[in-house]
């Protein structure tokens, strides 16, 4: 019964790390453009993603049948979500402030001017392509909001707010 055991736990661990080496730059690069971190400093991006894998393989044996990528993606905007919440106060309710990206990247600086529900809808729907109904679904939203949330994202992206006018230099006749 031991052998038997350790098989299926060694078996298990294997099917895991065959997985995680498959999907974990992926849902790295999803948890780096929900956080809004730079890609070489991500911290919270690491975080997340080790808890929704963690998460994931606790609930291996009971996947059968159901796609793991989908389950990790799912812990990973969970995941993300509460801690907006707690963050935040009410996910989605504070614009935060654009930050300086550390690496110079053009996507930090303007994920990071979307609110934390602006971006989990939009990671989830524009770079994960998930469908508006299973993202209503998993955020607990109603179909419509979702789109209007993914539509407001999308007009931030597209059309940022323009900084000051740039000062011209007086000229002094000679």
């Amino acid at each position: 019964m031991r052998d038997r055991r350790a098989f299926q736990n060694a078996r298990r661990a294997r099917e895991f790390e065959a997985f995680v080496a498959g999907a974990a730059g992926r849902l790295l690069h999803a948890a780096t453009l929900l956080t809004a971190e730079p890609p070489n400093a991500n911290p919270r991006a690491r975080r997340l993603l080790t808890l929704a894998l963690a998460h994931t393989y606790a609930s291996w044996d009971r996947l059968r049948g159901e796609d793991p990528y989908d389950r990790a993606r799912q812990q990973l905007a969970v995941r993300f979500a509460r801690g907006a919440w707690h963050q935040y106060g009410a996910l989605g309710r504070s614009r935060p402030a654009p930050s300086p990206s550390v690496s110079g990247s053009a996507s930090v600086a303007v994920l990071a001017r979307l609110t934390p529900q602006e971006r989990l809808v939009l990671v989830l729907r524009m770079y994960e392509g998930v469908a508006e109904e299973q993202t209503a679904a998993l955020l607990g939203l109603p179909v419509e909001r979702v789109r209007a949330i993914c539509a407001r994202a999308m007009t931030t992206l597209l059309h940022p707010p323009r900084g000051p006018a740039p000062t011209m230099a007086k000229v002094v006749p000679s």
